[in-house]
């Protein structure tokens, strides 16, 4: 599976090979040919606590420069750190990719300096992190006035200068590093001069220089005082060739400069003895550690030993945070977190080698796998991107001492983990996913909190230790002003064992917001049809809850195909494989809350008469397996029983089969009240042939329809058949024609494989009320 090499002599790899501080050999094959599709298959437990954010700072909304049509970069700016100016003023800085840099002072933000008014090659068009990237204030600020930027170049700015080393082949952007000397550093604005201290171009838009940073642990005369940092990204070329392990080439690896010196290649910086690599034949000095694919950001703890950790962005599969030290090889593109990375698999990865250690890479110390959703290419972008955070030493809230509080940039999810437990050499540490909740003590997600479910995260903190967030999505910034004990689970510990899938409506798929993510073992995505994400709506069903799904009949009186309803689906022959739980299985259960909005059953405008209604109003139901997208295994629905809506389950056992029907005896009216948020289930057993209803979690008196024995039963399951989808709001999942639409709204929709007992039921509607 060999790579590309390019920049490497013979005699290099010689000198290489033989050094006791030189990167290990390259890595072994894979010992398997069995890929590992799930790499870490424990998710991230609930953490018994949780954050209160507030509100602490807006920041302007900026545009990108060029102008993009990259969605992912129209934002309403694009914040990316909070710290301190290290001068005792309290004030902070914020950098935005756009080209501003902020001071704050008690989160009021004024413009200290903007980058696109000092290069005229400014570029922040393309790419996720081109544009002014970061700022670093050197620790003698005060007296020296000096801070450090870098920020991006085009094609133009590439050949307006000449790079420090040679550029990536065929370089479309190029990141540029400077010295800026203010006249005065108590300034509001800055006036004084800058320099260029290094400039080197990558051949993608992604994966450049990320943060630039100074140790704020260390302090005079001790090794790492005003020496700076720089995350420099392979250039997104690190797949097929060896860049990231080849020591005479800058890209994926941390550089440690010293920015006063003056023995670096163009003079306008310093190479620190103590650097790992520090004569070592065709091996780059500035280099502290090697290995890397997009060394996002790191930070060293406050306290202990102040250790370095890295945040680190990974490819298809996984997400990792390291503990860096001096000479260090994180093994990129051999290794993926502690697994065998091959470029022909991206979506999998591979057990080590027996001979491993021998390589001498260092590997995580905590990590997270992406489990892309089963109906979403996993060869794409699943919305997965670890933000590197920060570890937690303040005094306002003791019960976070030594975590590490960092989180997922793209879709939001805030995790912990405890320092003490990540350790060199050992396991990976537990990962915690933390709850968020706003100052009125609601909890709420950050995609709740920026309106948009690409959150774009990043981490920052103070002088005394303090944490806040920030989100480009909305130009925000937020402190933890509190921590409060975590709320329970949604989910009670007897419908998780069965639950299938599960829309809250609260996760909006951070690539695609017309998705919603599967909460349950299927890991399906739910398409929002035809409203797409403007059907997630702020309305919730219980405590807790601050979305709803509304669902509706676009155009009463039109023949169309445009109302808004939502669902999976999957035509052929072996159906939705992700709902094989489904498949010759004894029992189903239905339930969520529905809250009726409008008129229904809805007019029914193919009838050709104005006053004609459908039939049925959709709820939510698992289609058969040889549904045209109307036939269902197991339906929850308002349906004409002897010319009277009525509220029923309705279900087949054989896909060939013949449906029965179980209907409440209580008006359909009385039992969705309109405008009321209603808890309604539906079971099937197909082995009996036992249907029942339950409204807000006691069973709702009814009847059979069907005479007989339409199910055919004989104490064997379904037919052994995929589901071809599950239908919500209306029938036809694959949108081909409007039936049955629901003038309503939905919130918090299960489907599990067990038709549960009333006291499964019951405790779950408890459950939802706090109780």
């Amino acid at each position: 599976m060999g790579r590309r090499k390019w920049w490497v002599t013979a005699a290099t790899a010689a000198v290489l090979g033989a050094s006791l501080v030189a990167p290990p050999a390259i890595g072994a094959p894979p010992t398997s040919d069995e890929p590992i599709t799930d790499p870490i298959p424990e998710d991230p437990e609930p953490a018994e606590l949780g954050l209160v954010l507030s509100e602490y700072a807006q920041l302007p909304e900026t545009d990108t420069t060029p102008p993009t049509d990259d969605k992912r970069l129209m934002r309403h700016n694009r914040i990316n750190y909070i710290g301190d100016v290290p001068d005792g003023s309290g004030r902070q800085y914020v950098p935005d990719l756009n080209g501003p840099i902020y001071l704050l002072d008690d989160g009021q933000q004024h413009e200290y300096l903007d980058l696109r008014d000092h290069d005229e090659h400014f570029f922040s068009g393309r790419g996720m992190g081109s544009g002014a990237g970061f700022i670093t204030f050197h620790p003698e600020f005060e007296k020296n006035g000096k801070f450090y930027t870098v920020h991006s170049v085009g094609e133009e700015g590439i050949a307006a200068a000449e790079p420090t080393y040679p550029n990536q082949p065929d370089s479309v952007v190029q990141s540029v590093v400077t010295e800026w000397t203010a006249d005065d550093p108590g300034a509001d604005t800055f006036s004084g001069t800058h320099r260029e201290i290094f400039r080197y171009g990558f051949g993608t838009y992604t994966h450049a220089v990320q943060q630039i940073d100074f140790n704020p642990t260390a302090e005079p005369g001790d090794e790492d005082y005003g020496l700076l940092y720089m995350a420099v990204g392979d250039g997104g070329i690190g797949l097929d060739t060896d860049i990231p392990q080849d020591l005479s080439e800058p890209g994926g690896k941390i550089f440690r400069i010293d920015p006063e010196g003056d023995n670096g290649p163009n003079g306008q910086y310093g190479i620190p003895p103590s650097n790992p690599f520090v004569g070592k034949k065709d091996a780059l000095g500035e280099i502290y550690a090697l290995g890397m694919r997009d060394p996002h950001r790191f930070t060293w703890d406050p306290e202990g030993k102040h250790e370095m950790y890295l945040g680190h962005i990974g490819q298809r599969a996984l997400e990792a945070v390291y503990q860096v030290e001096k000479g260090d090889n994180l093994g990129w593109a051999e290794r993926e977190g502690r697994f065998v990375f091959d470029p022909e698999t991206q979506c999998a990865l591979f057990p080590f080698p027996p001979d491993d250690a021998k390589y001498g890479y260092t590997y995580p110390v905590a990590a997270y796998d992406h489990d892309p959703p089963y109906n979403w290419p996993c060869n794409e972008d699943s919305g997965h991107a670890l933000s590197g955070g920060q570890v937690y030493r303040g005094d306002a809230h003791p019960e976070l001492e030594g975590k590490y509080i960092f989180g997922d940039l793209v879709d939001g999810e805030v995790f912990s983990t405890e320092t003490d437990e990540m350790r060199r050499g050992a396991g990976r540490a537990p990962i915690t996913q933390v709850q968020l909740f706003d100052d009125d003590g609601k909890r709420m997600r950050m995609s709740d909190f920026v309106g948009d479910g690409r959150v774009d995260l990043r981490f920052g903190s103070d002088t005394e230790g303090e944490l806040y967030l920030l989100a480009k999505a909305n130009g925000k910034i937020w402190k933890v002003t509190d921590v409060k004990e975590a709320e329970p689970t949604e989910v009670t510990d007897a419908v998780s064992e069965n639950l299938v899938s599960h829309y809250d409506f609260e996760r909006p798929f951070a690539v695609d917001g017309a998705k919603e993510n599967d909460q349950g073992s299927a890991n399906t995505l739910l398409d929002l049809i035809n409203g797409g994400e403007d059907m997630r709506v702020d309305d919730g069903a219980f405590p807790g809850s601050n979305n709803a799904l509304e669902l509706k009949q676009v155009n009463p009186g039109e023949v169309g195909n445009d109302d808004w309803k939502a669902g999976v689906w999957d035509g052929d022959a072996n159906g939705v494989e992700s709902l094989e739980a489904f498949n010759a299985v004894d029992g189903i259960t239905v339930m969520g809350w529905v809250k009726m909005t409008g008129e229904n059953p809805s007019p029914d405008p193919s009838a050709g008469d104005p006053d004609a209604r459908y039939n049925s109003v959709g709820l939510a139901g698992v289609l058969s397996g040889e549904s045209d997208g109307h036939d269902v295994r197991a339906l929850l629905e308002l349906i004409e029983v002897d010319g009277e809506m009525r509220l029923v389950a309705l279900g087949r056992r054989l896909d060939d089969g013949e449906s029965q029907t179980f209907a409440a005896q209580q008006d359909w009216r009385e039992l969705l009240p309109q405008g009321e948020w209603v808890h309604l289930a539906a079971t099937f057993d197909y082995t009996t042939g036992e249907m029942a209803l339950y409204r807000n979690g006691e069973p709702v008196p009814g009847f059979y329809v069907q005479d007989g024995d339409p199910w055919q039963v004989d104490g064997s399951p379904t037919s052994a058949t995929n589901p071809r989808g599950i239908k919500i709001g209306g029938s036809y999942p694959q949108n081909s024609q409007e039936k049955n639409p629901c003038n309503c709204r939905m919130d918090s929709l299960m489907f599990l494989d067990k038709a549960a007992d009333a006291d499964t039921i019951a405790e779950q509607y408890a459950r939802f009320q706090g109780n």
